[in-house]
């Protein structure tokens, strides 16, 4: 996939369920729940590396001292930074010979029972060390502090901030991770309050109302008043000074989430394998945290699932599973194969059925596992034409006959194309970064025969199309082969994301400047003003009542007109070999992947009313501020 789609953020979650010398003495560490989130947090590093955070809170800190802690780091590196950081302040505690090993654990501030970790990667923009995960809320009763970081986005922030600054708060950031942290900590403010009350009433006081609110804080009610009104996609995690735990999955279940528990621990998190790998569990140990769901892990230890909101239509992101998800498992690892193979015979049909002469090869290295899937496809189709030659001989064949037979035809595979270099963000000038932009990949020289075979490659998907232009095509074309065929294993990206994947701007896809040029091609201009009209119109309308027109933009096309479209804007400069482009249809993305339904990238189908409404205002926003420049420049090439 091409650089610079994010996925938002991965999260990480464990509660130890048993004392800490318990862990010393079974596994030799008392850091066994803080070397479990570690591991969690780097099999997740792909995503996010803009920035980390963790928190820790200990249960049972004598007054006076800090119970809740927290270590935050931007950058790729920032897992290594954080976890240096933790280790090293345990050095002076560890050398001091006046404690013995359990007055060192007291003091150790991570030496915690709950602990929550989080990768940034932003879909705003916003950068800087107070944008990056956990949040916290700071307040006297233990009960009120709160830390929340979570694998988000909201669609309607600004109708959540005027809802809470007409109740009299005053958010100090207009961002929804800070919103979402002040909205959901007045709700905490008011379940405390509420079991105040309680107590008061049941004639306790001191210490004894305390040590009652925190037995009875239920974090349920805090999540149902507090979430209801958000419009997104979103995986909400955090911790409680008092020691509760929760993790709260969107009604449409766009974000993923996964959890594991035993006697031992309580672990969640963005993706299967991470707790397979971390835990040595089987895929079946792991369960799926279902939509509207919230695992929750009260302060004695006492966990459970419970519903909070009713879920929604199936939307449970199938890009997630294209891309962005760990290949490694289970599921995604053959619904990623799947892909592949179901697009053995539109390919066949653009190498003119001639598997004598191409050449299969994938662009690394996330588009690995449906390149298997794509060959497979092709040595089915192989093996079953000899089988039809052998048949078509009318006897029994000859050895030299079925030699000729069995050599004649072959899957032909080639790892043509190395991810080499990253680009340096030092390097600014124009033609400079151009031109390095343009070797961020390399080739295998004379891994086919030039002039004679076709090359086949395929990637997970195609969104912006600049790195095919700026990179992929040319260097690819050093090959000379008699035709390229790119193969998407995704269908077509037609719209933005709003749910947490840095895709926001319609300009930005390919399919849409390709669906814009070929309406100028045929001078109706006048249907693109309309569509604008139509999407203006449309803003005025309750979001429940809005329908998605920018849709309209494609209707006049088939894929393939697109399709011809795209390879003549992306083909560069002095590149004449002939190009054809292939992608996923969205049927065999359906039968691929049919328990994730979420696909408003290809369909502009959005399972929230925020999400049509986002869509609508991006195609207002292009035509007013991108469209004139865009329509004048293809006019003048």
């Amino acid at each position: 996939m091409e650089q610079g789609i994010h996925e938002d953020c991965g999260v990480a979650m464990v509660r130890l369920l048993k004392p800490l010398d318990y862990y010393q003495k079974k596994y030799g560490t008392w850091m066994y729940g803080l070397n479990k989130l570690y591991l969690m947090m780097e099999k997740q590093h792909n995503r996010g590396q803009e920035g980390a955070g963790v928190a820790c809170v200990k249960l049972d800190a004598e007054l006076g001292n800090e119970y809740m802690f927290r270590e935050r780091a931007e950058g790729a590196n920032a897992i290594t930074e954080i976890f240096n950081t933790i280790h090293k302040s345990y050095i002076p505690v560890l050398n001091d010979t006046r404690l013995d090993e359990s007055q060192k654990v007291r003091q150790f501030p991570y030496a915690g029972e709950l602990y929550m970790g989080h990768l940034r990667y932003s879909t705003t923009g916003k950068s800087g060390l107070k944008y990056v995960h956990p949040f916290l809320r700071r307040n006297n009763w233990k009960a009120k502090n709160l830390c929340l970081c979570g694998n988000f986005n909201m669609t309607n922030i600004d109708e959540i901030f005027d809802k809470i600054t007409s109740q009299g708060q005053c958010p100090r950031i207009y961002s929804d991770s800070y919103i979402m942290l002040e909205l959901m900590g007045h709700r905490l403010d008011r379940e405390v309050e509420r079991n105040f009350v309680e107590a008061k009433d049941k004639g306790l006081e001191g210490l004894d109302i305390t040590r009652y609110i925190e037995d009875h804080v239920r974090m349920s009610n805090v999540l149902k008043t507090s979430m209801r009104d958000f419009d997104g996609g979103y995986v909400m995690c955090g911790l409680t000074g008092s020691g509760e735990m929760f993790s709260i999955r969107d009604p449409w279940g766009i974000r993923p989430a996964f959890y594991f528990m035993n006697d031992e621990i309580v672990a969640l998190a963005s993706e299967r394998p991470v707790l397979q790998t971390t835990f040595d569990l089987e895929c079946d140990d792991v369960k799926e945290l279902q939509p509207g769901n919230a695992l929750l892990v009260k302060r004695d230890g006492s966990h459970a699932i419970e519903q909070i909101f009713e879920p929604k239509e199936n939307a449970a992101c199938s890009f997630e599973r294209i891309y962005f998800s760990r290949g490694s498992d289970r599921d995604i690892y053959k619904e990623r194969k799947k892909l592949g193979e179901q697009l053995t015979m539109p390919v066949l049909k653009a190498v003119g059925y001639d598997t004598t002469h191409t050449v299969f090869s994938f662009i690394p290295n996330t588009a690995e596992v449906a390149f298997y899937g794509l060959t497979q496809g092709f040595k089915r189709y192989v093996h079953e034409q000899k089988i039809k030659a052998v048949l078509d001989l009318g006897h029994i064949p000859t050895a030299e006959e079925l030699h000729e037979i069995i050599t004649a035809q072959t899957v032909r595979t080639e790892k043509v194309a190395w991810k080499d270099i990253k680009l340096r963000t030092f390097i600014t000038e124009g033609n400079s970064r151009n031109d390095l932009a343009s070797h961020v990949y390399d080739i295998t020289y004379e891994s086919l025969v030039p002039y004679e075979d076709n090359l086949v490659i395929i990637d997970d998907s195609i969104v912006r199309g600049t790195t095919l232009k700026e990179s992929i095509l040319r260097i690819l074309d050093r090959l000379h082969p008699k035709k390229m065929v790119v193969v998407s294993s995704a269908p077509q990206i037609r719209y933005p994301d709003y749910y947490g994947i840095d895709m926001a701007r319609l300009e930005e896809f390919c399919v849409f400047r390709a669906a814009i040029a070929l309406l100028l091609d045929q001078g109706r201009e006048d249907f693109i003003r309309k569509v604008y009209d139509d999407c203006r119109a449309e803003l005025k309308k309750p979001k429940a009542a809005m329908r998605n027109c920018v849709r309209d933009i494609y209707e006049p096309f088939t894929v393939d007109e697109i399709n011809s479209k795209i390879v003549e804007m992306l083909r560069p400069e002095g590149v004449s070999t002939p190009i054809e482009i292939v992608y996923q249809s969205l049927e065999g993305l359906r039968k691929a992947i049919p328990n994730h339904r979420g696909d408003w990238y290809f369909t502009g189908k959005y399972p929230t009313p925020g999400g049509t409404k986002c869509c609508i205002q991006a195609f207002v926003k292009y035509f007013e501020n991108v469209y004139q420049q865009f329509k004048e420049n293809y006019h003048t090439k």
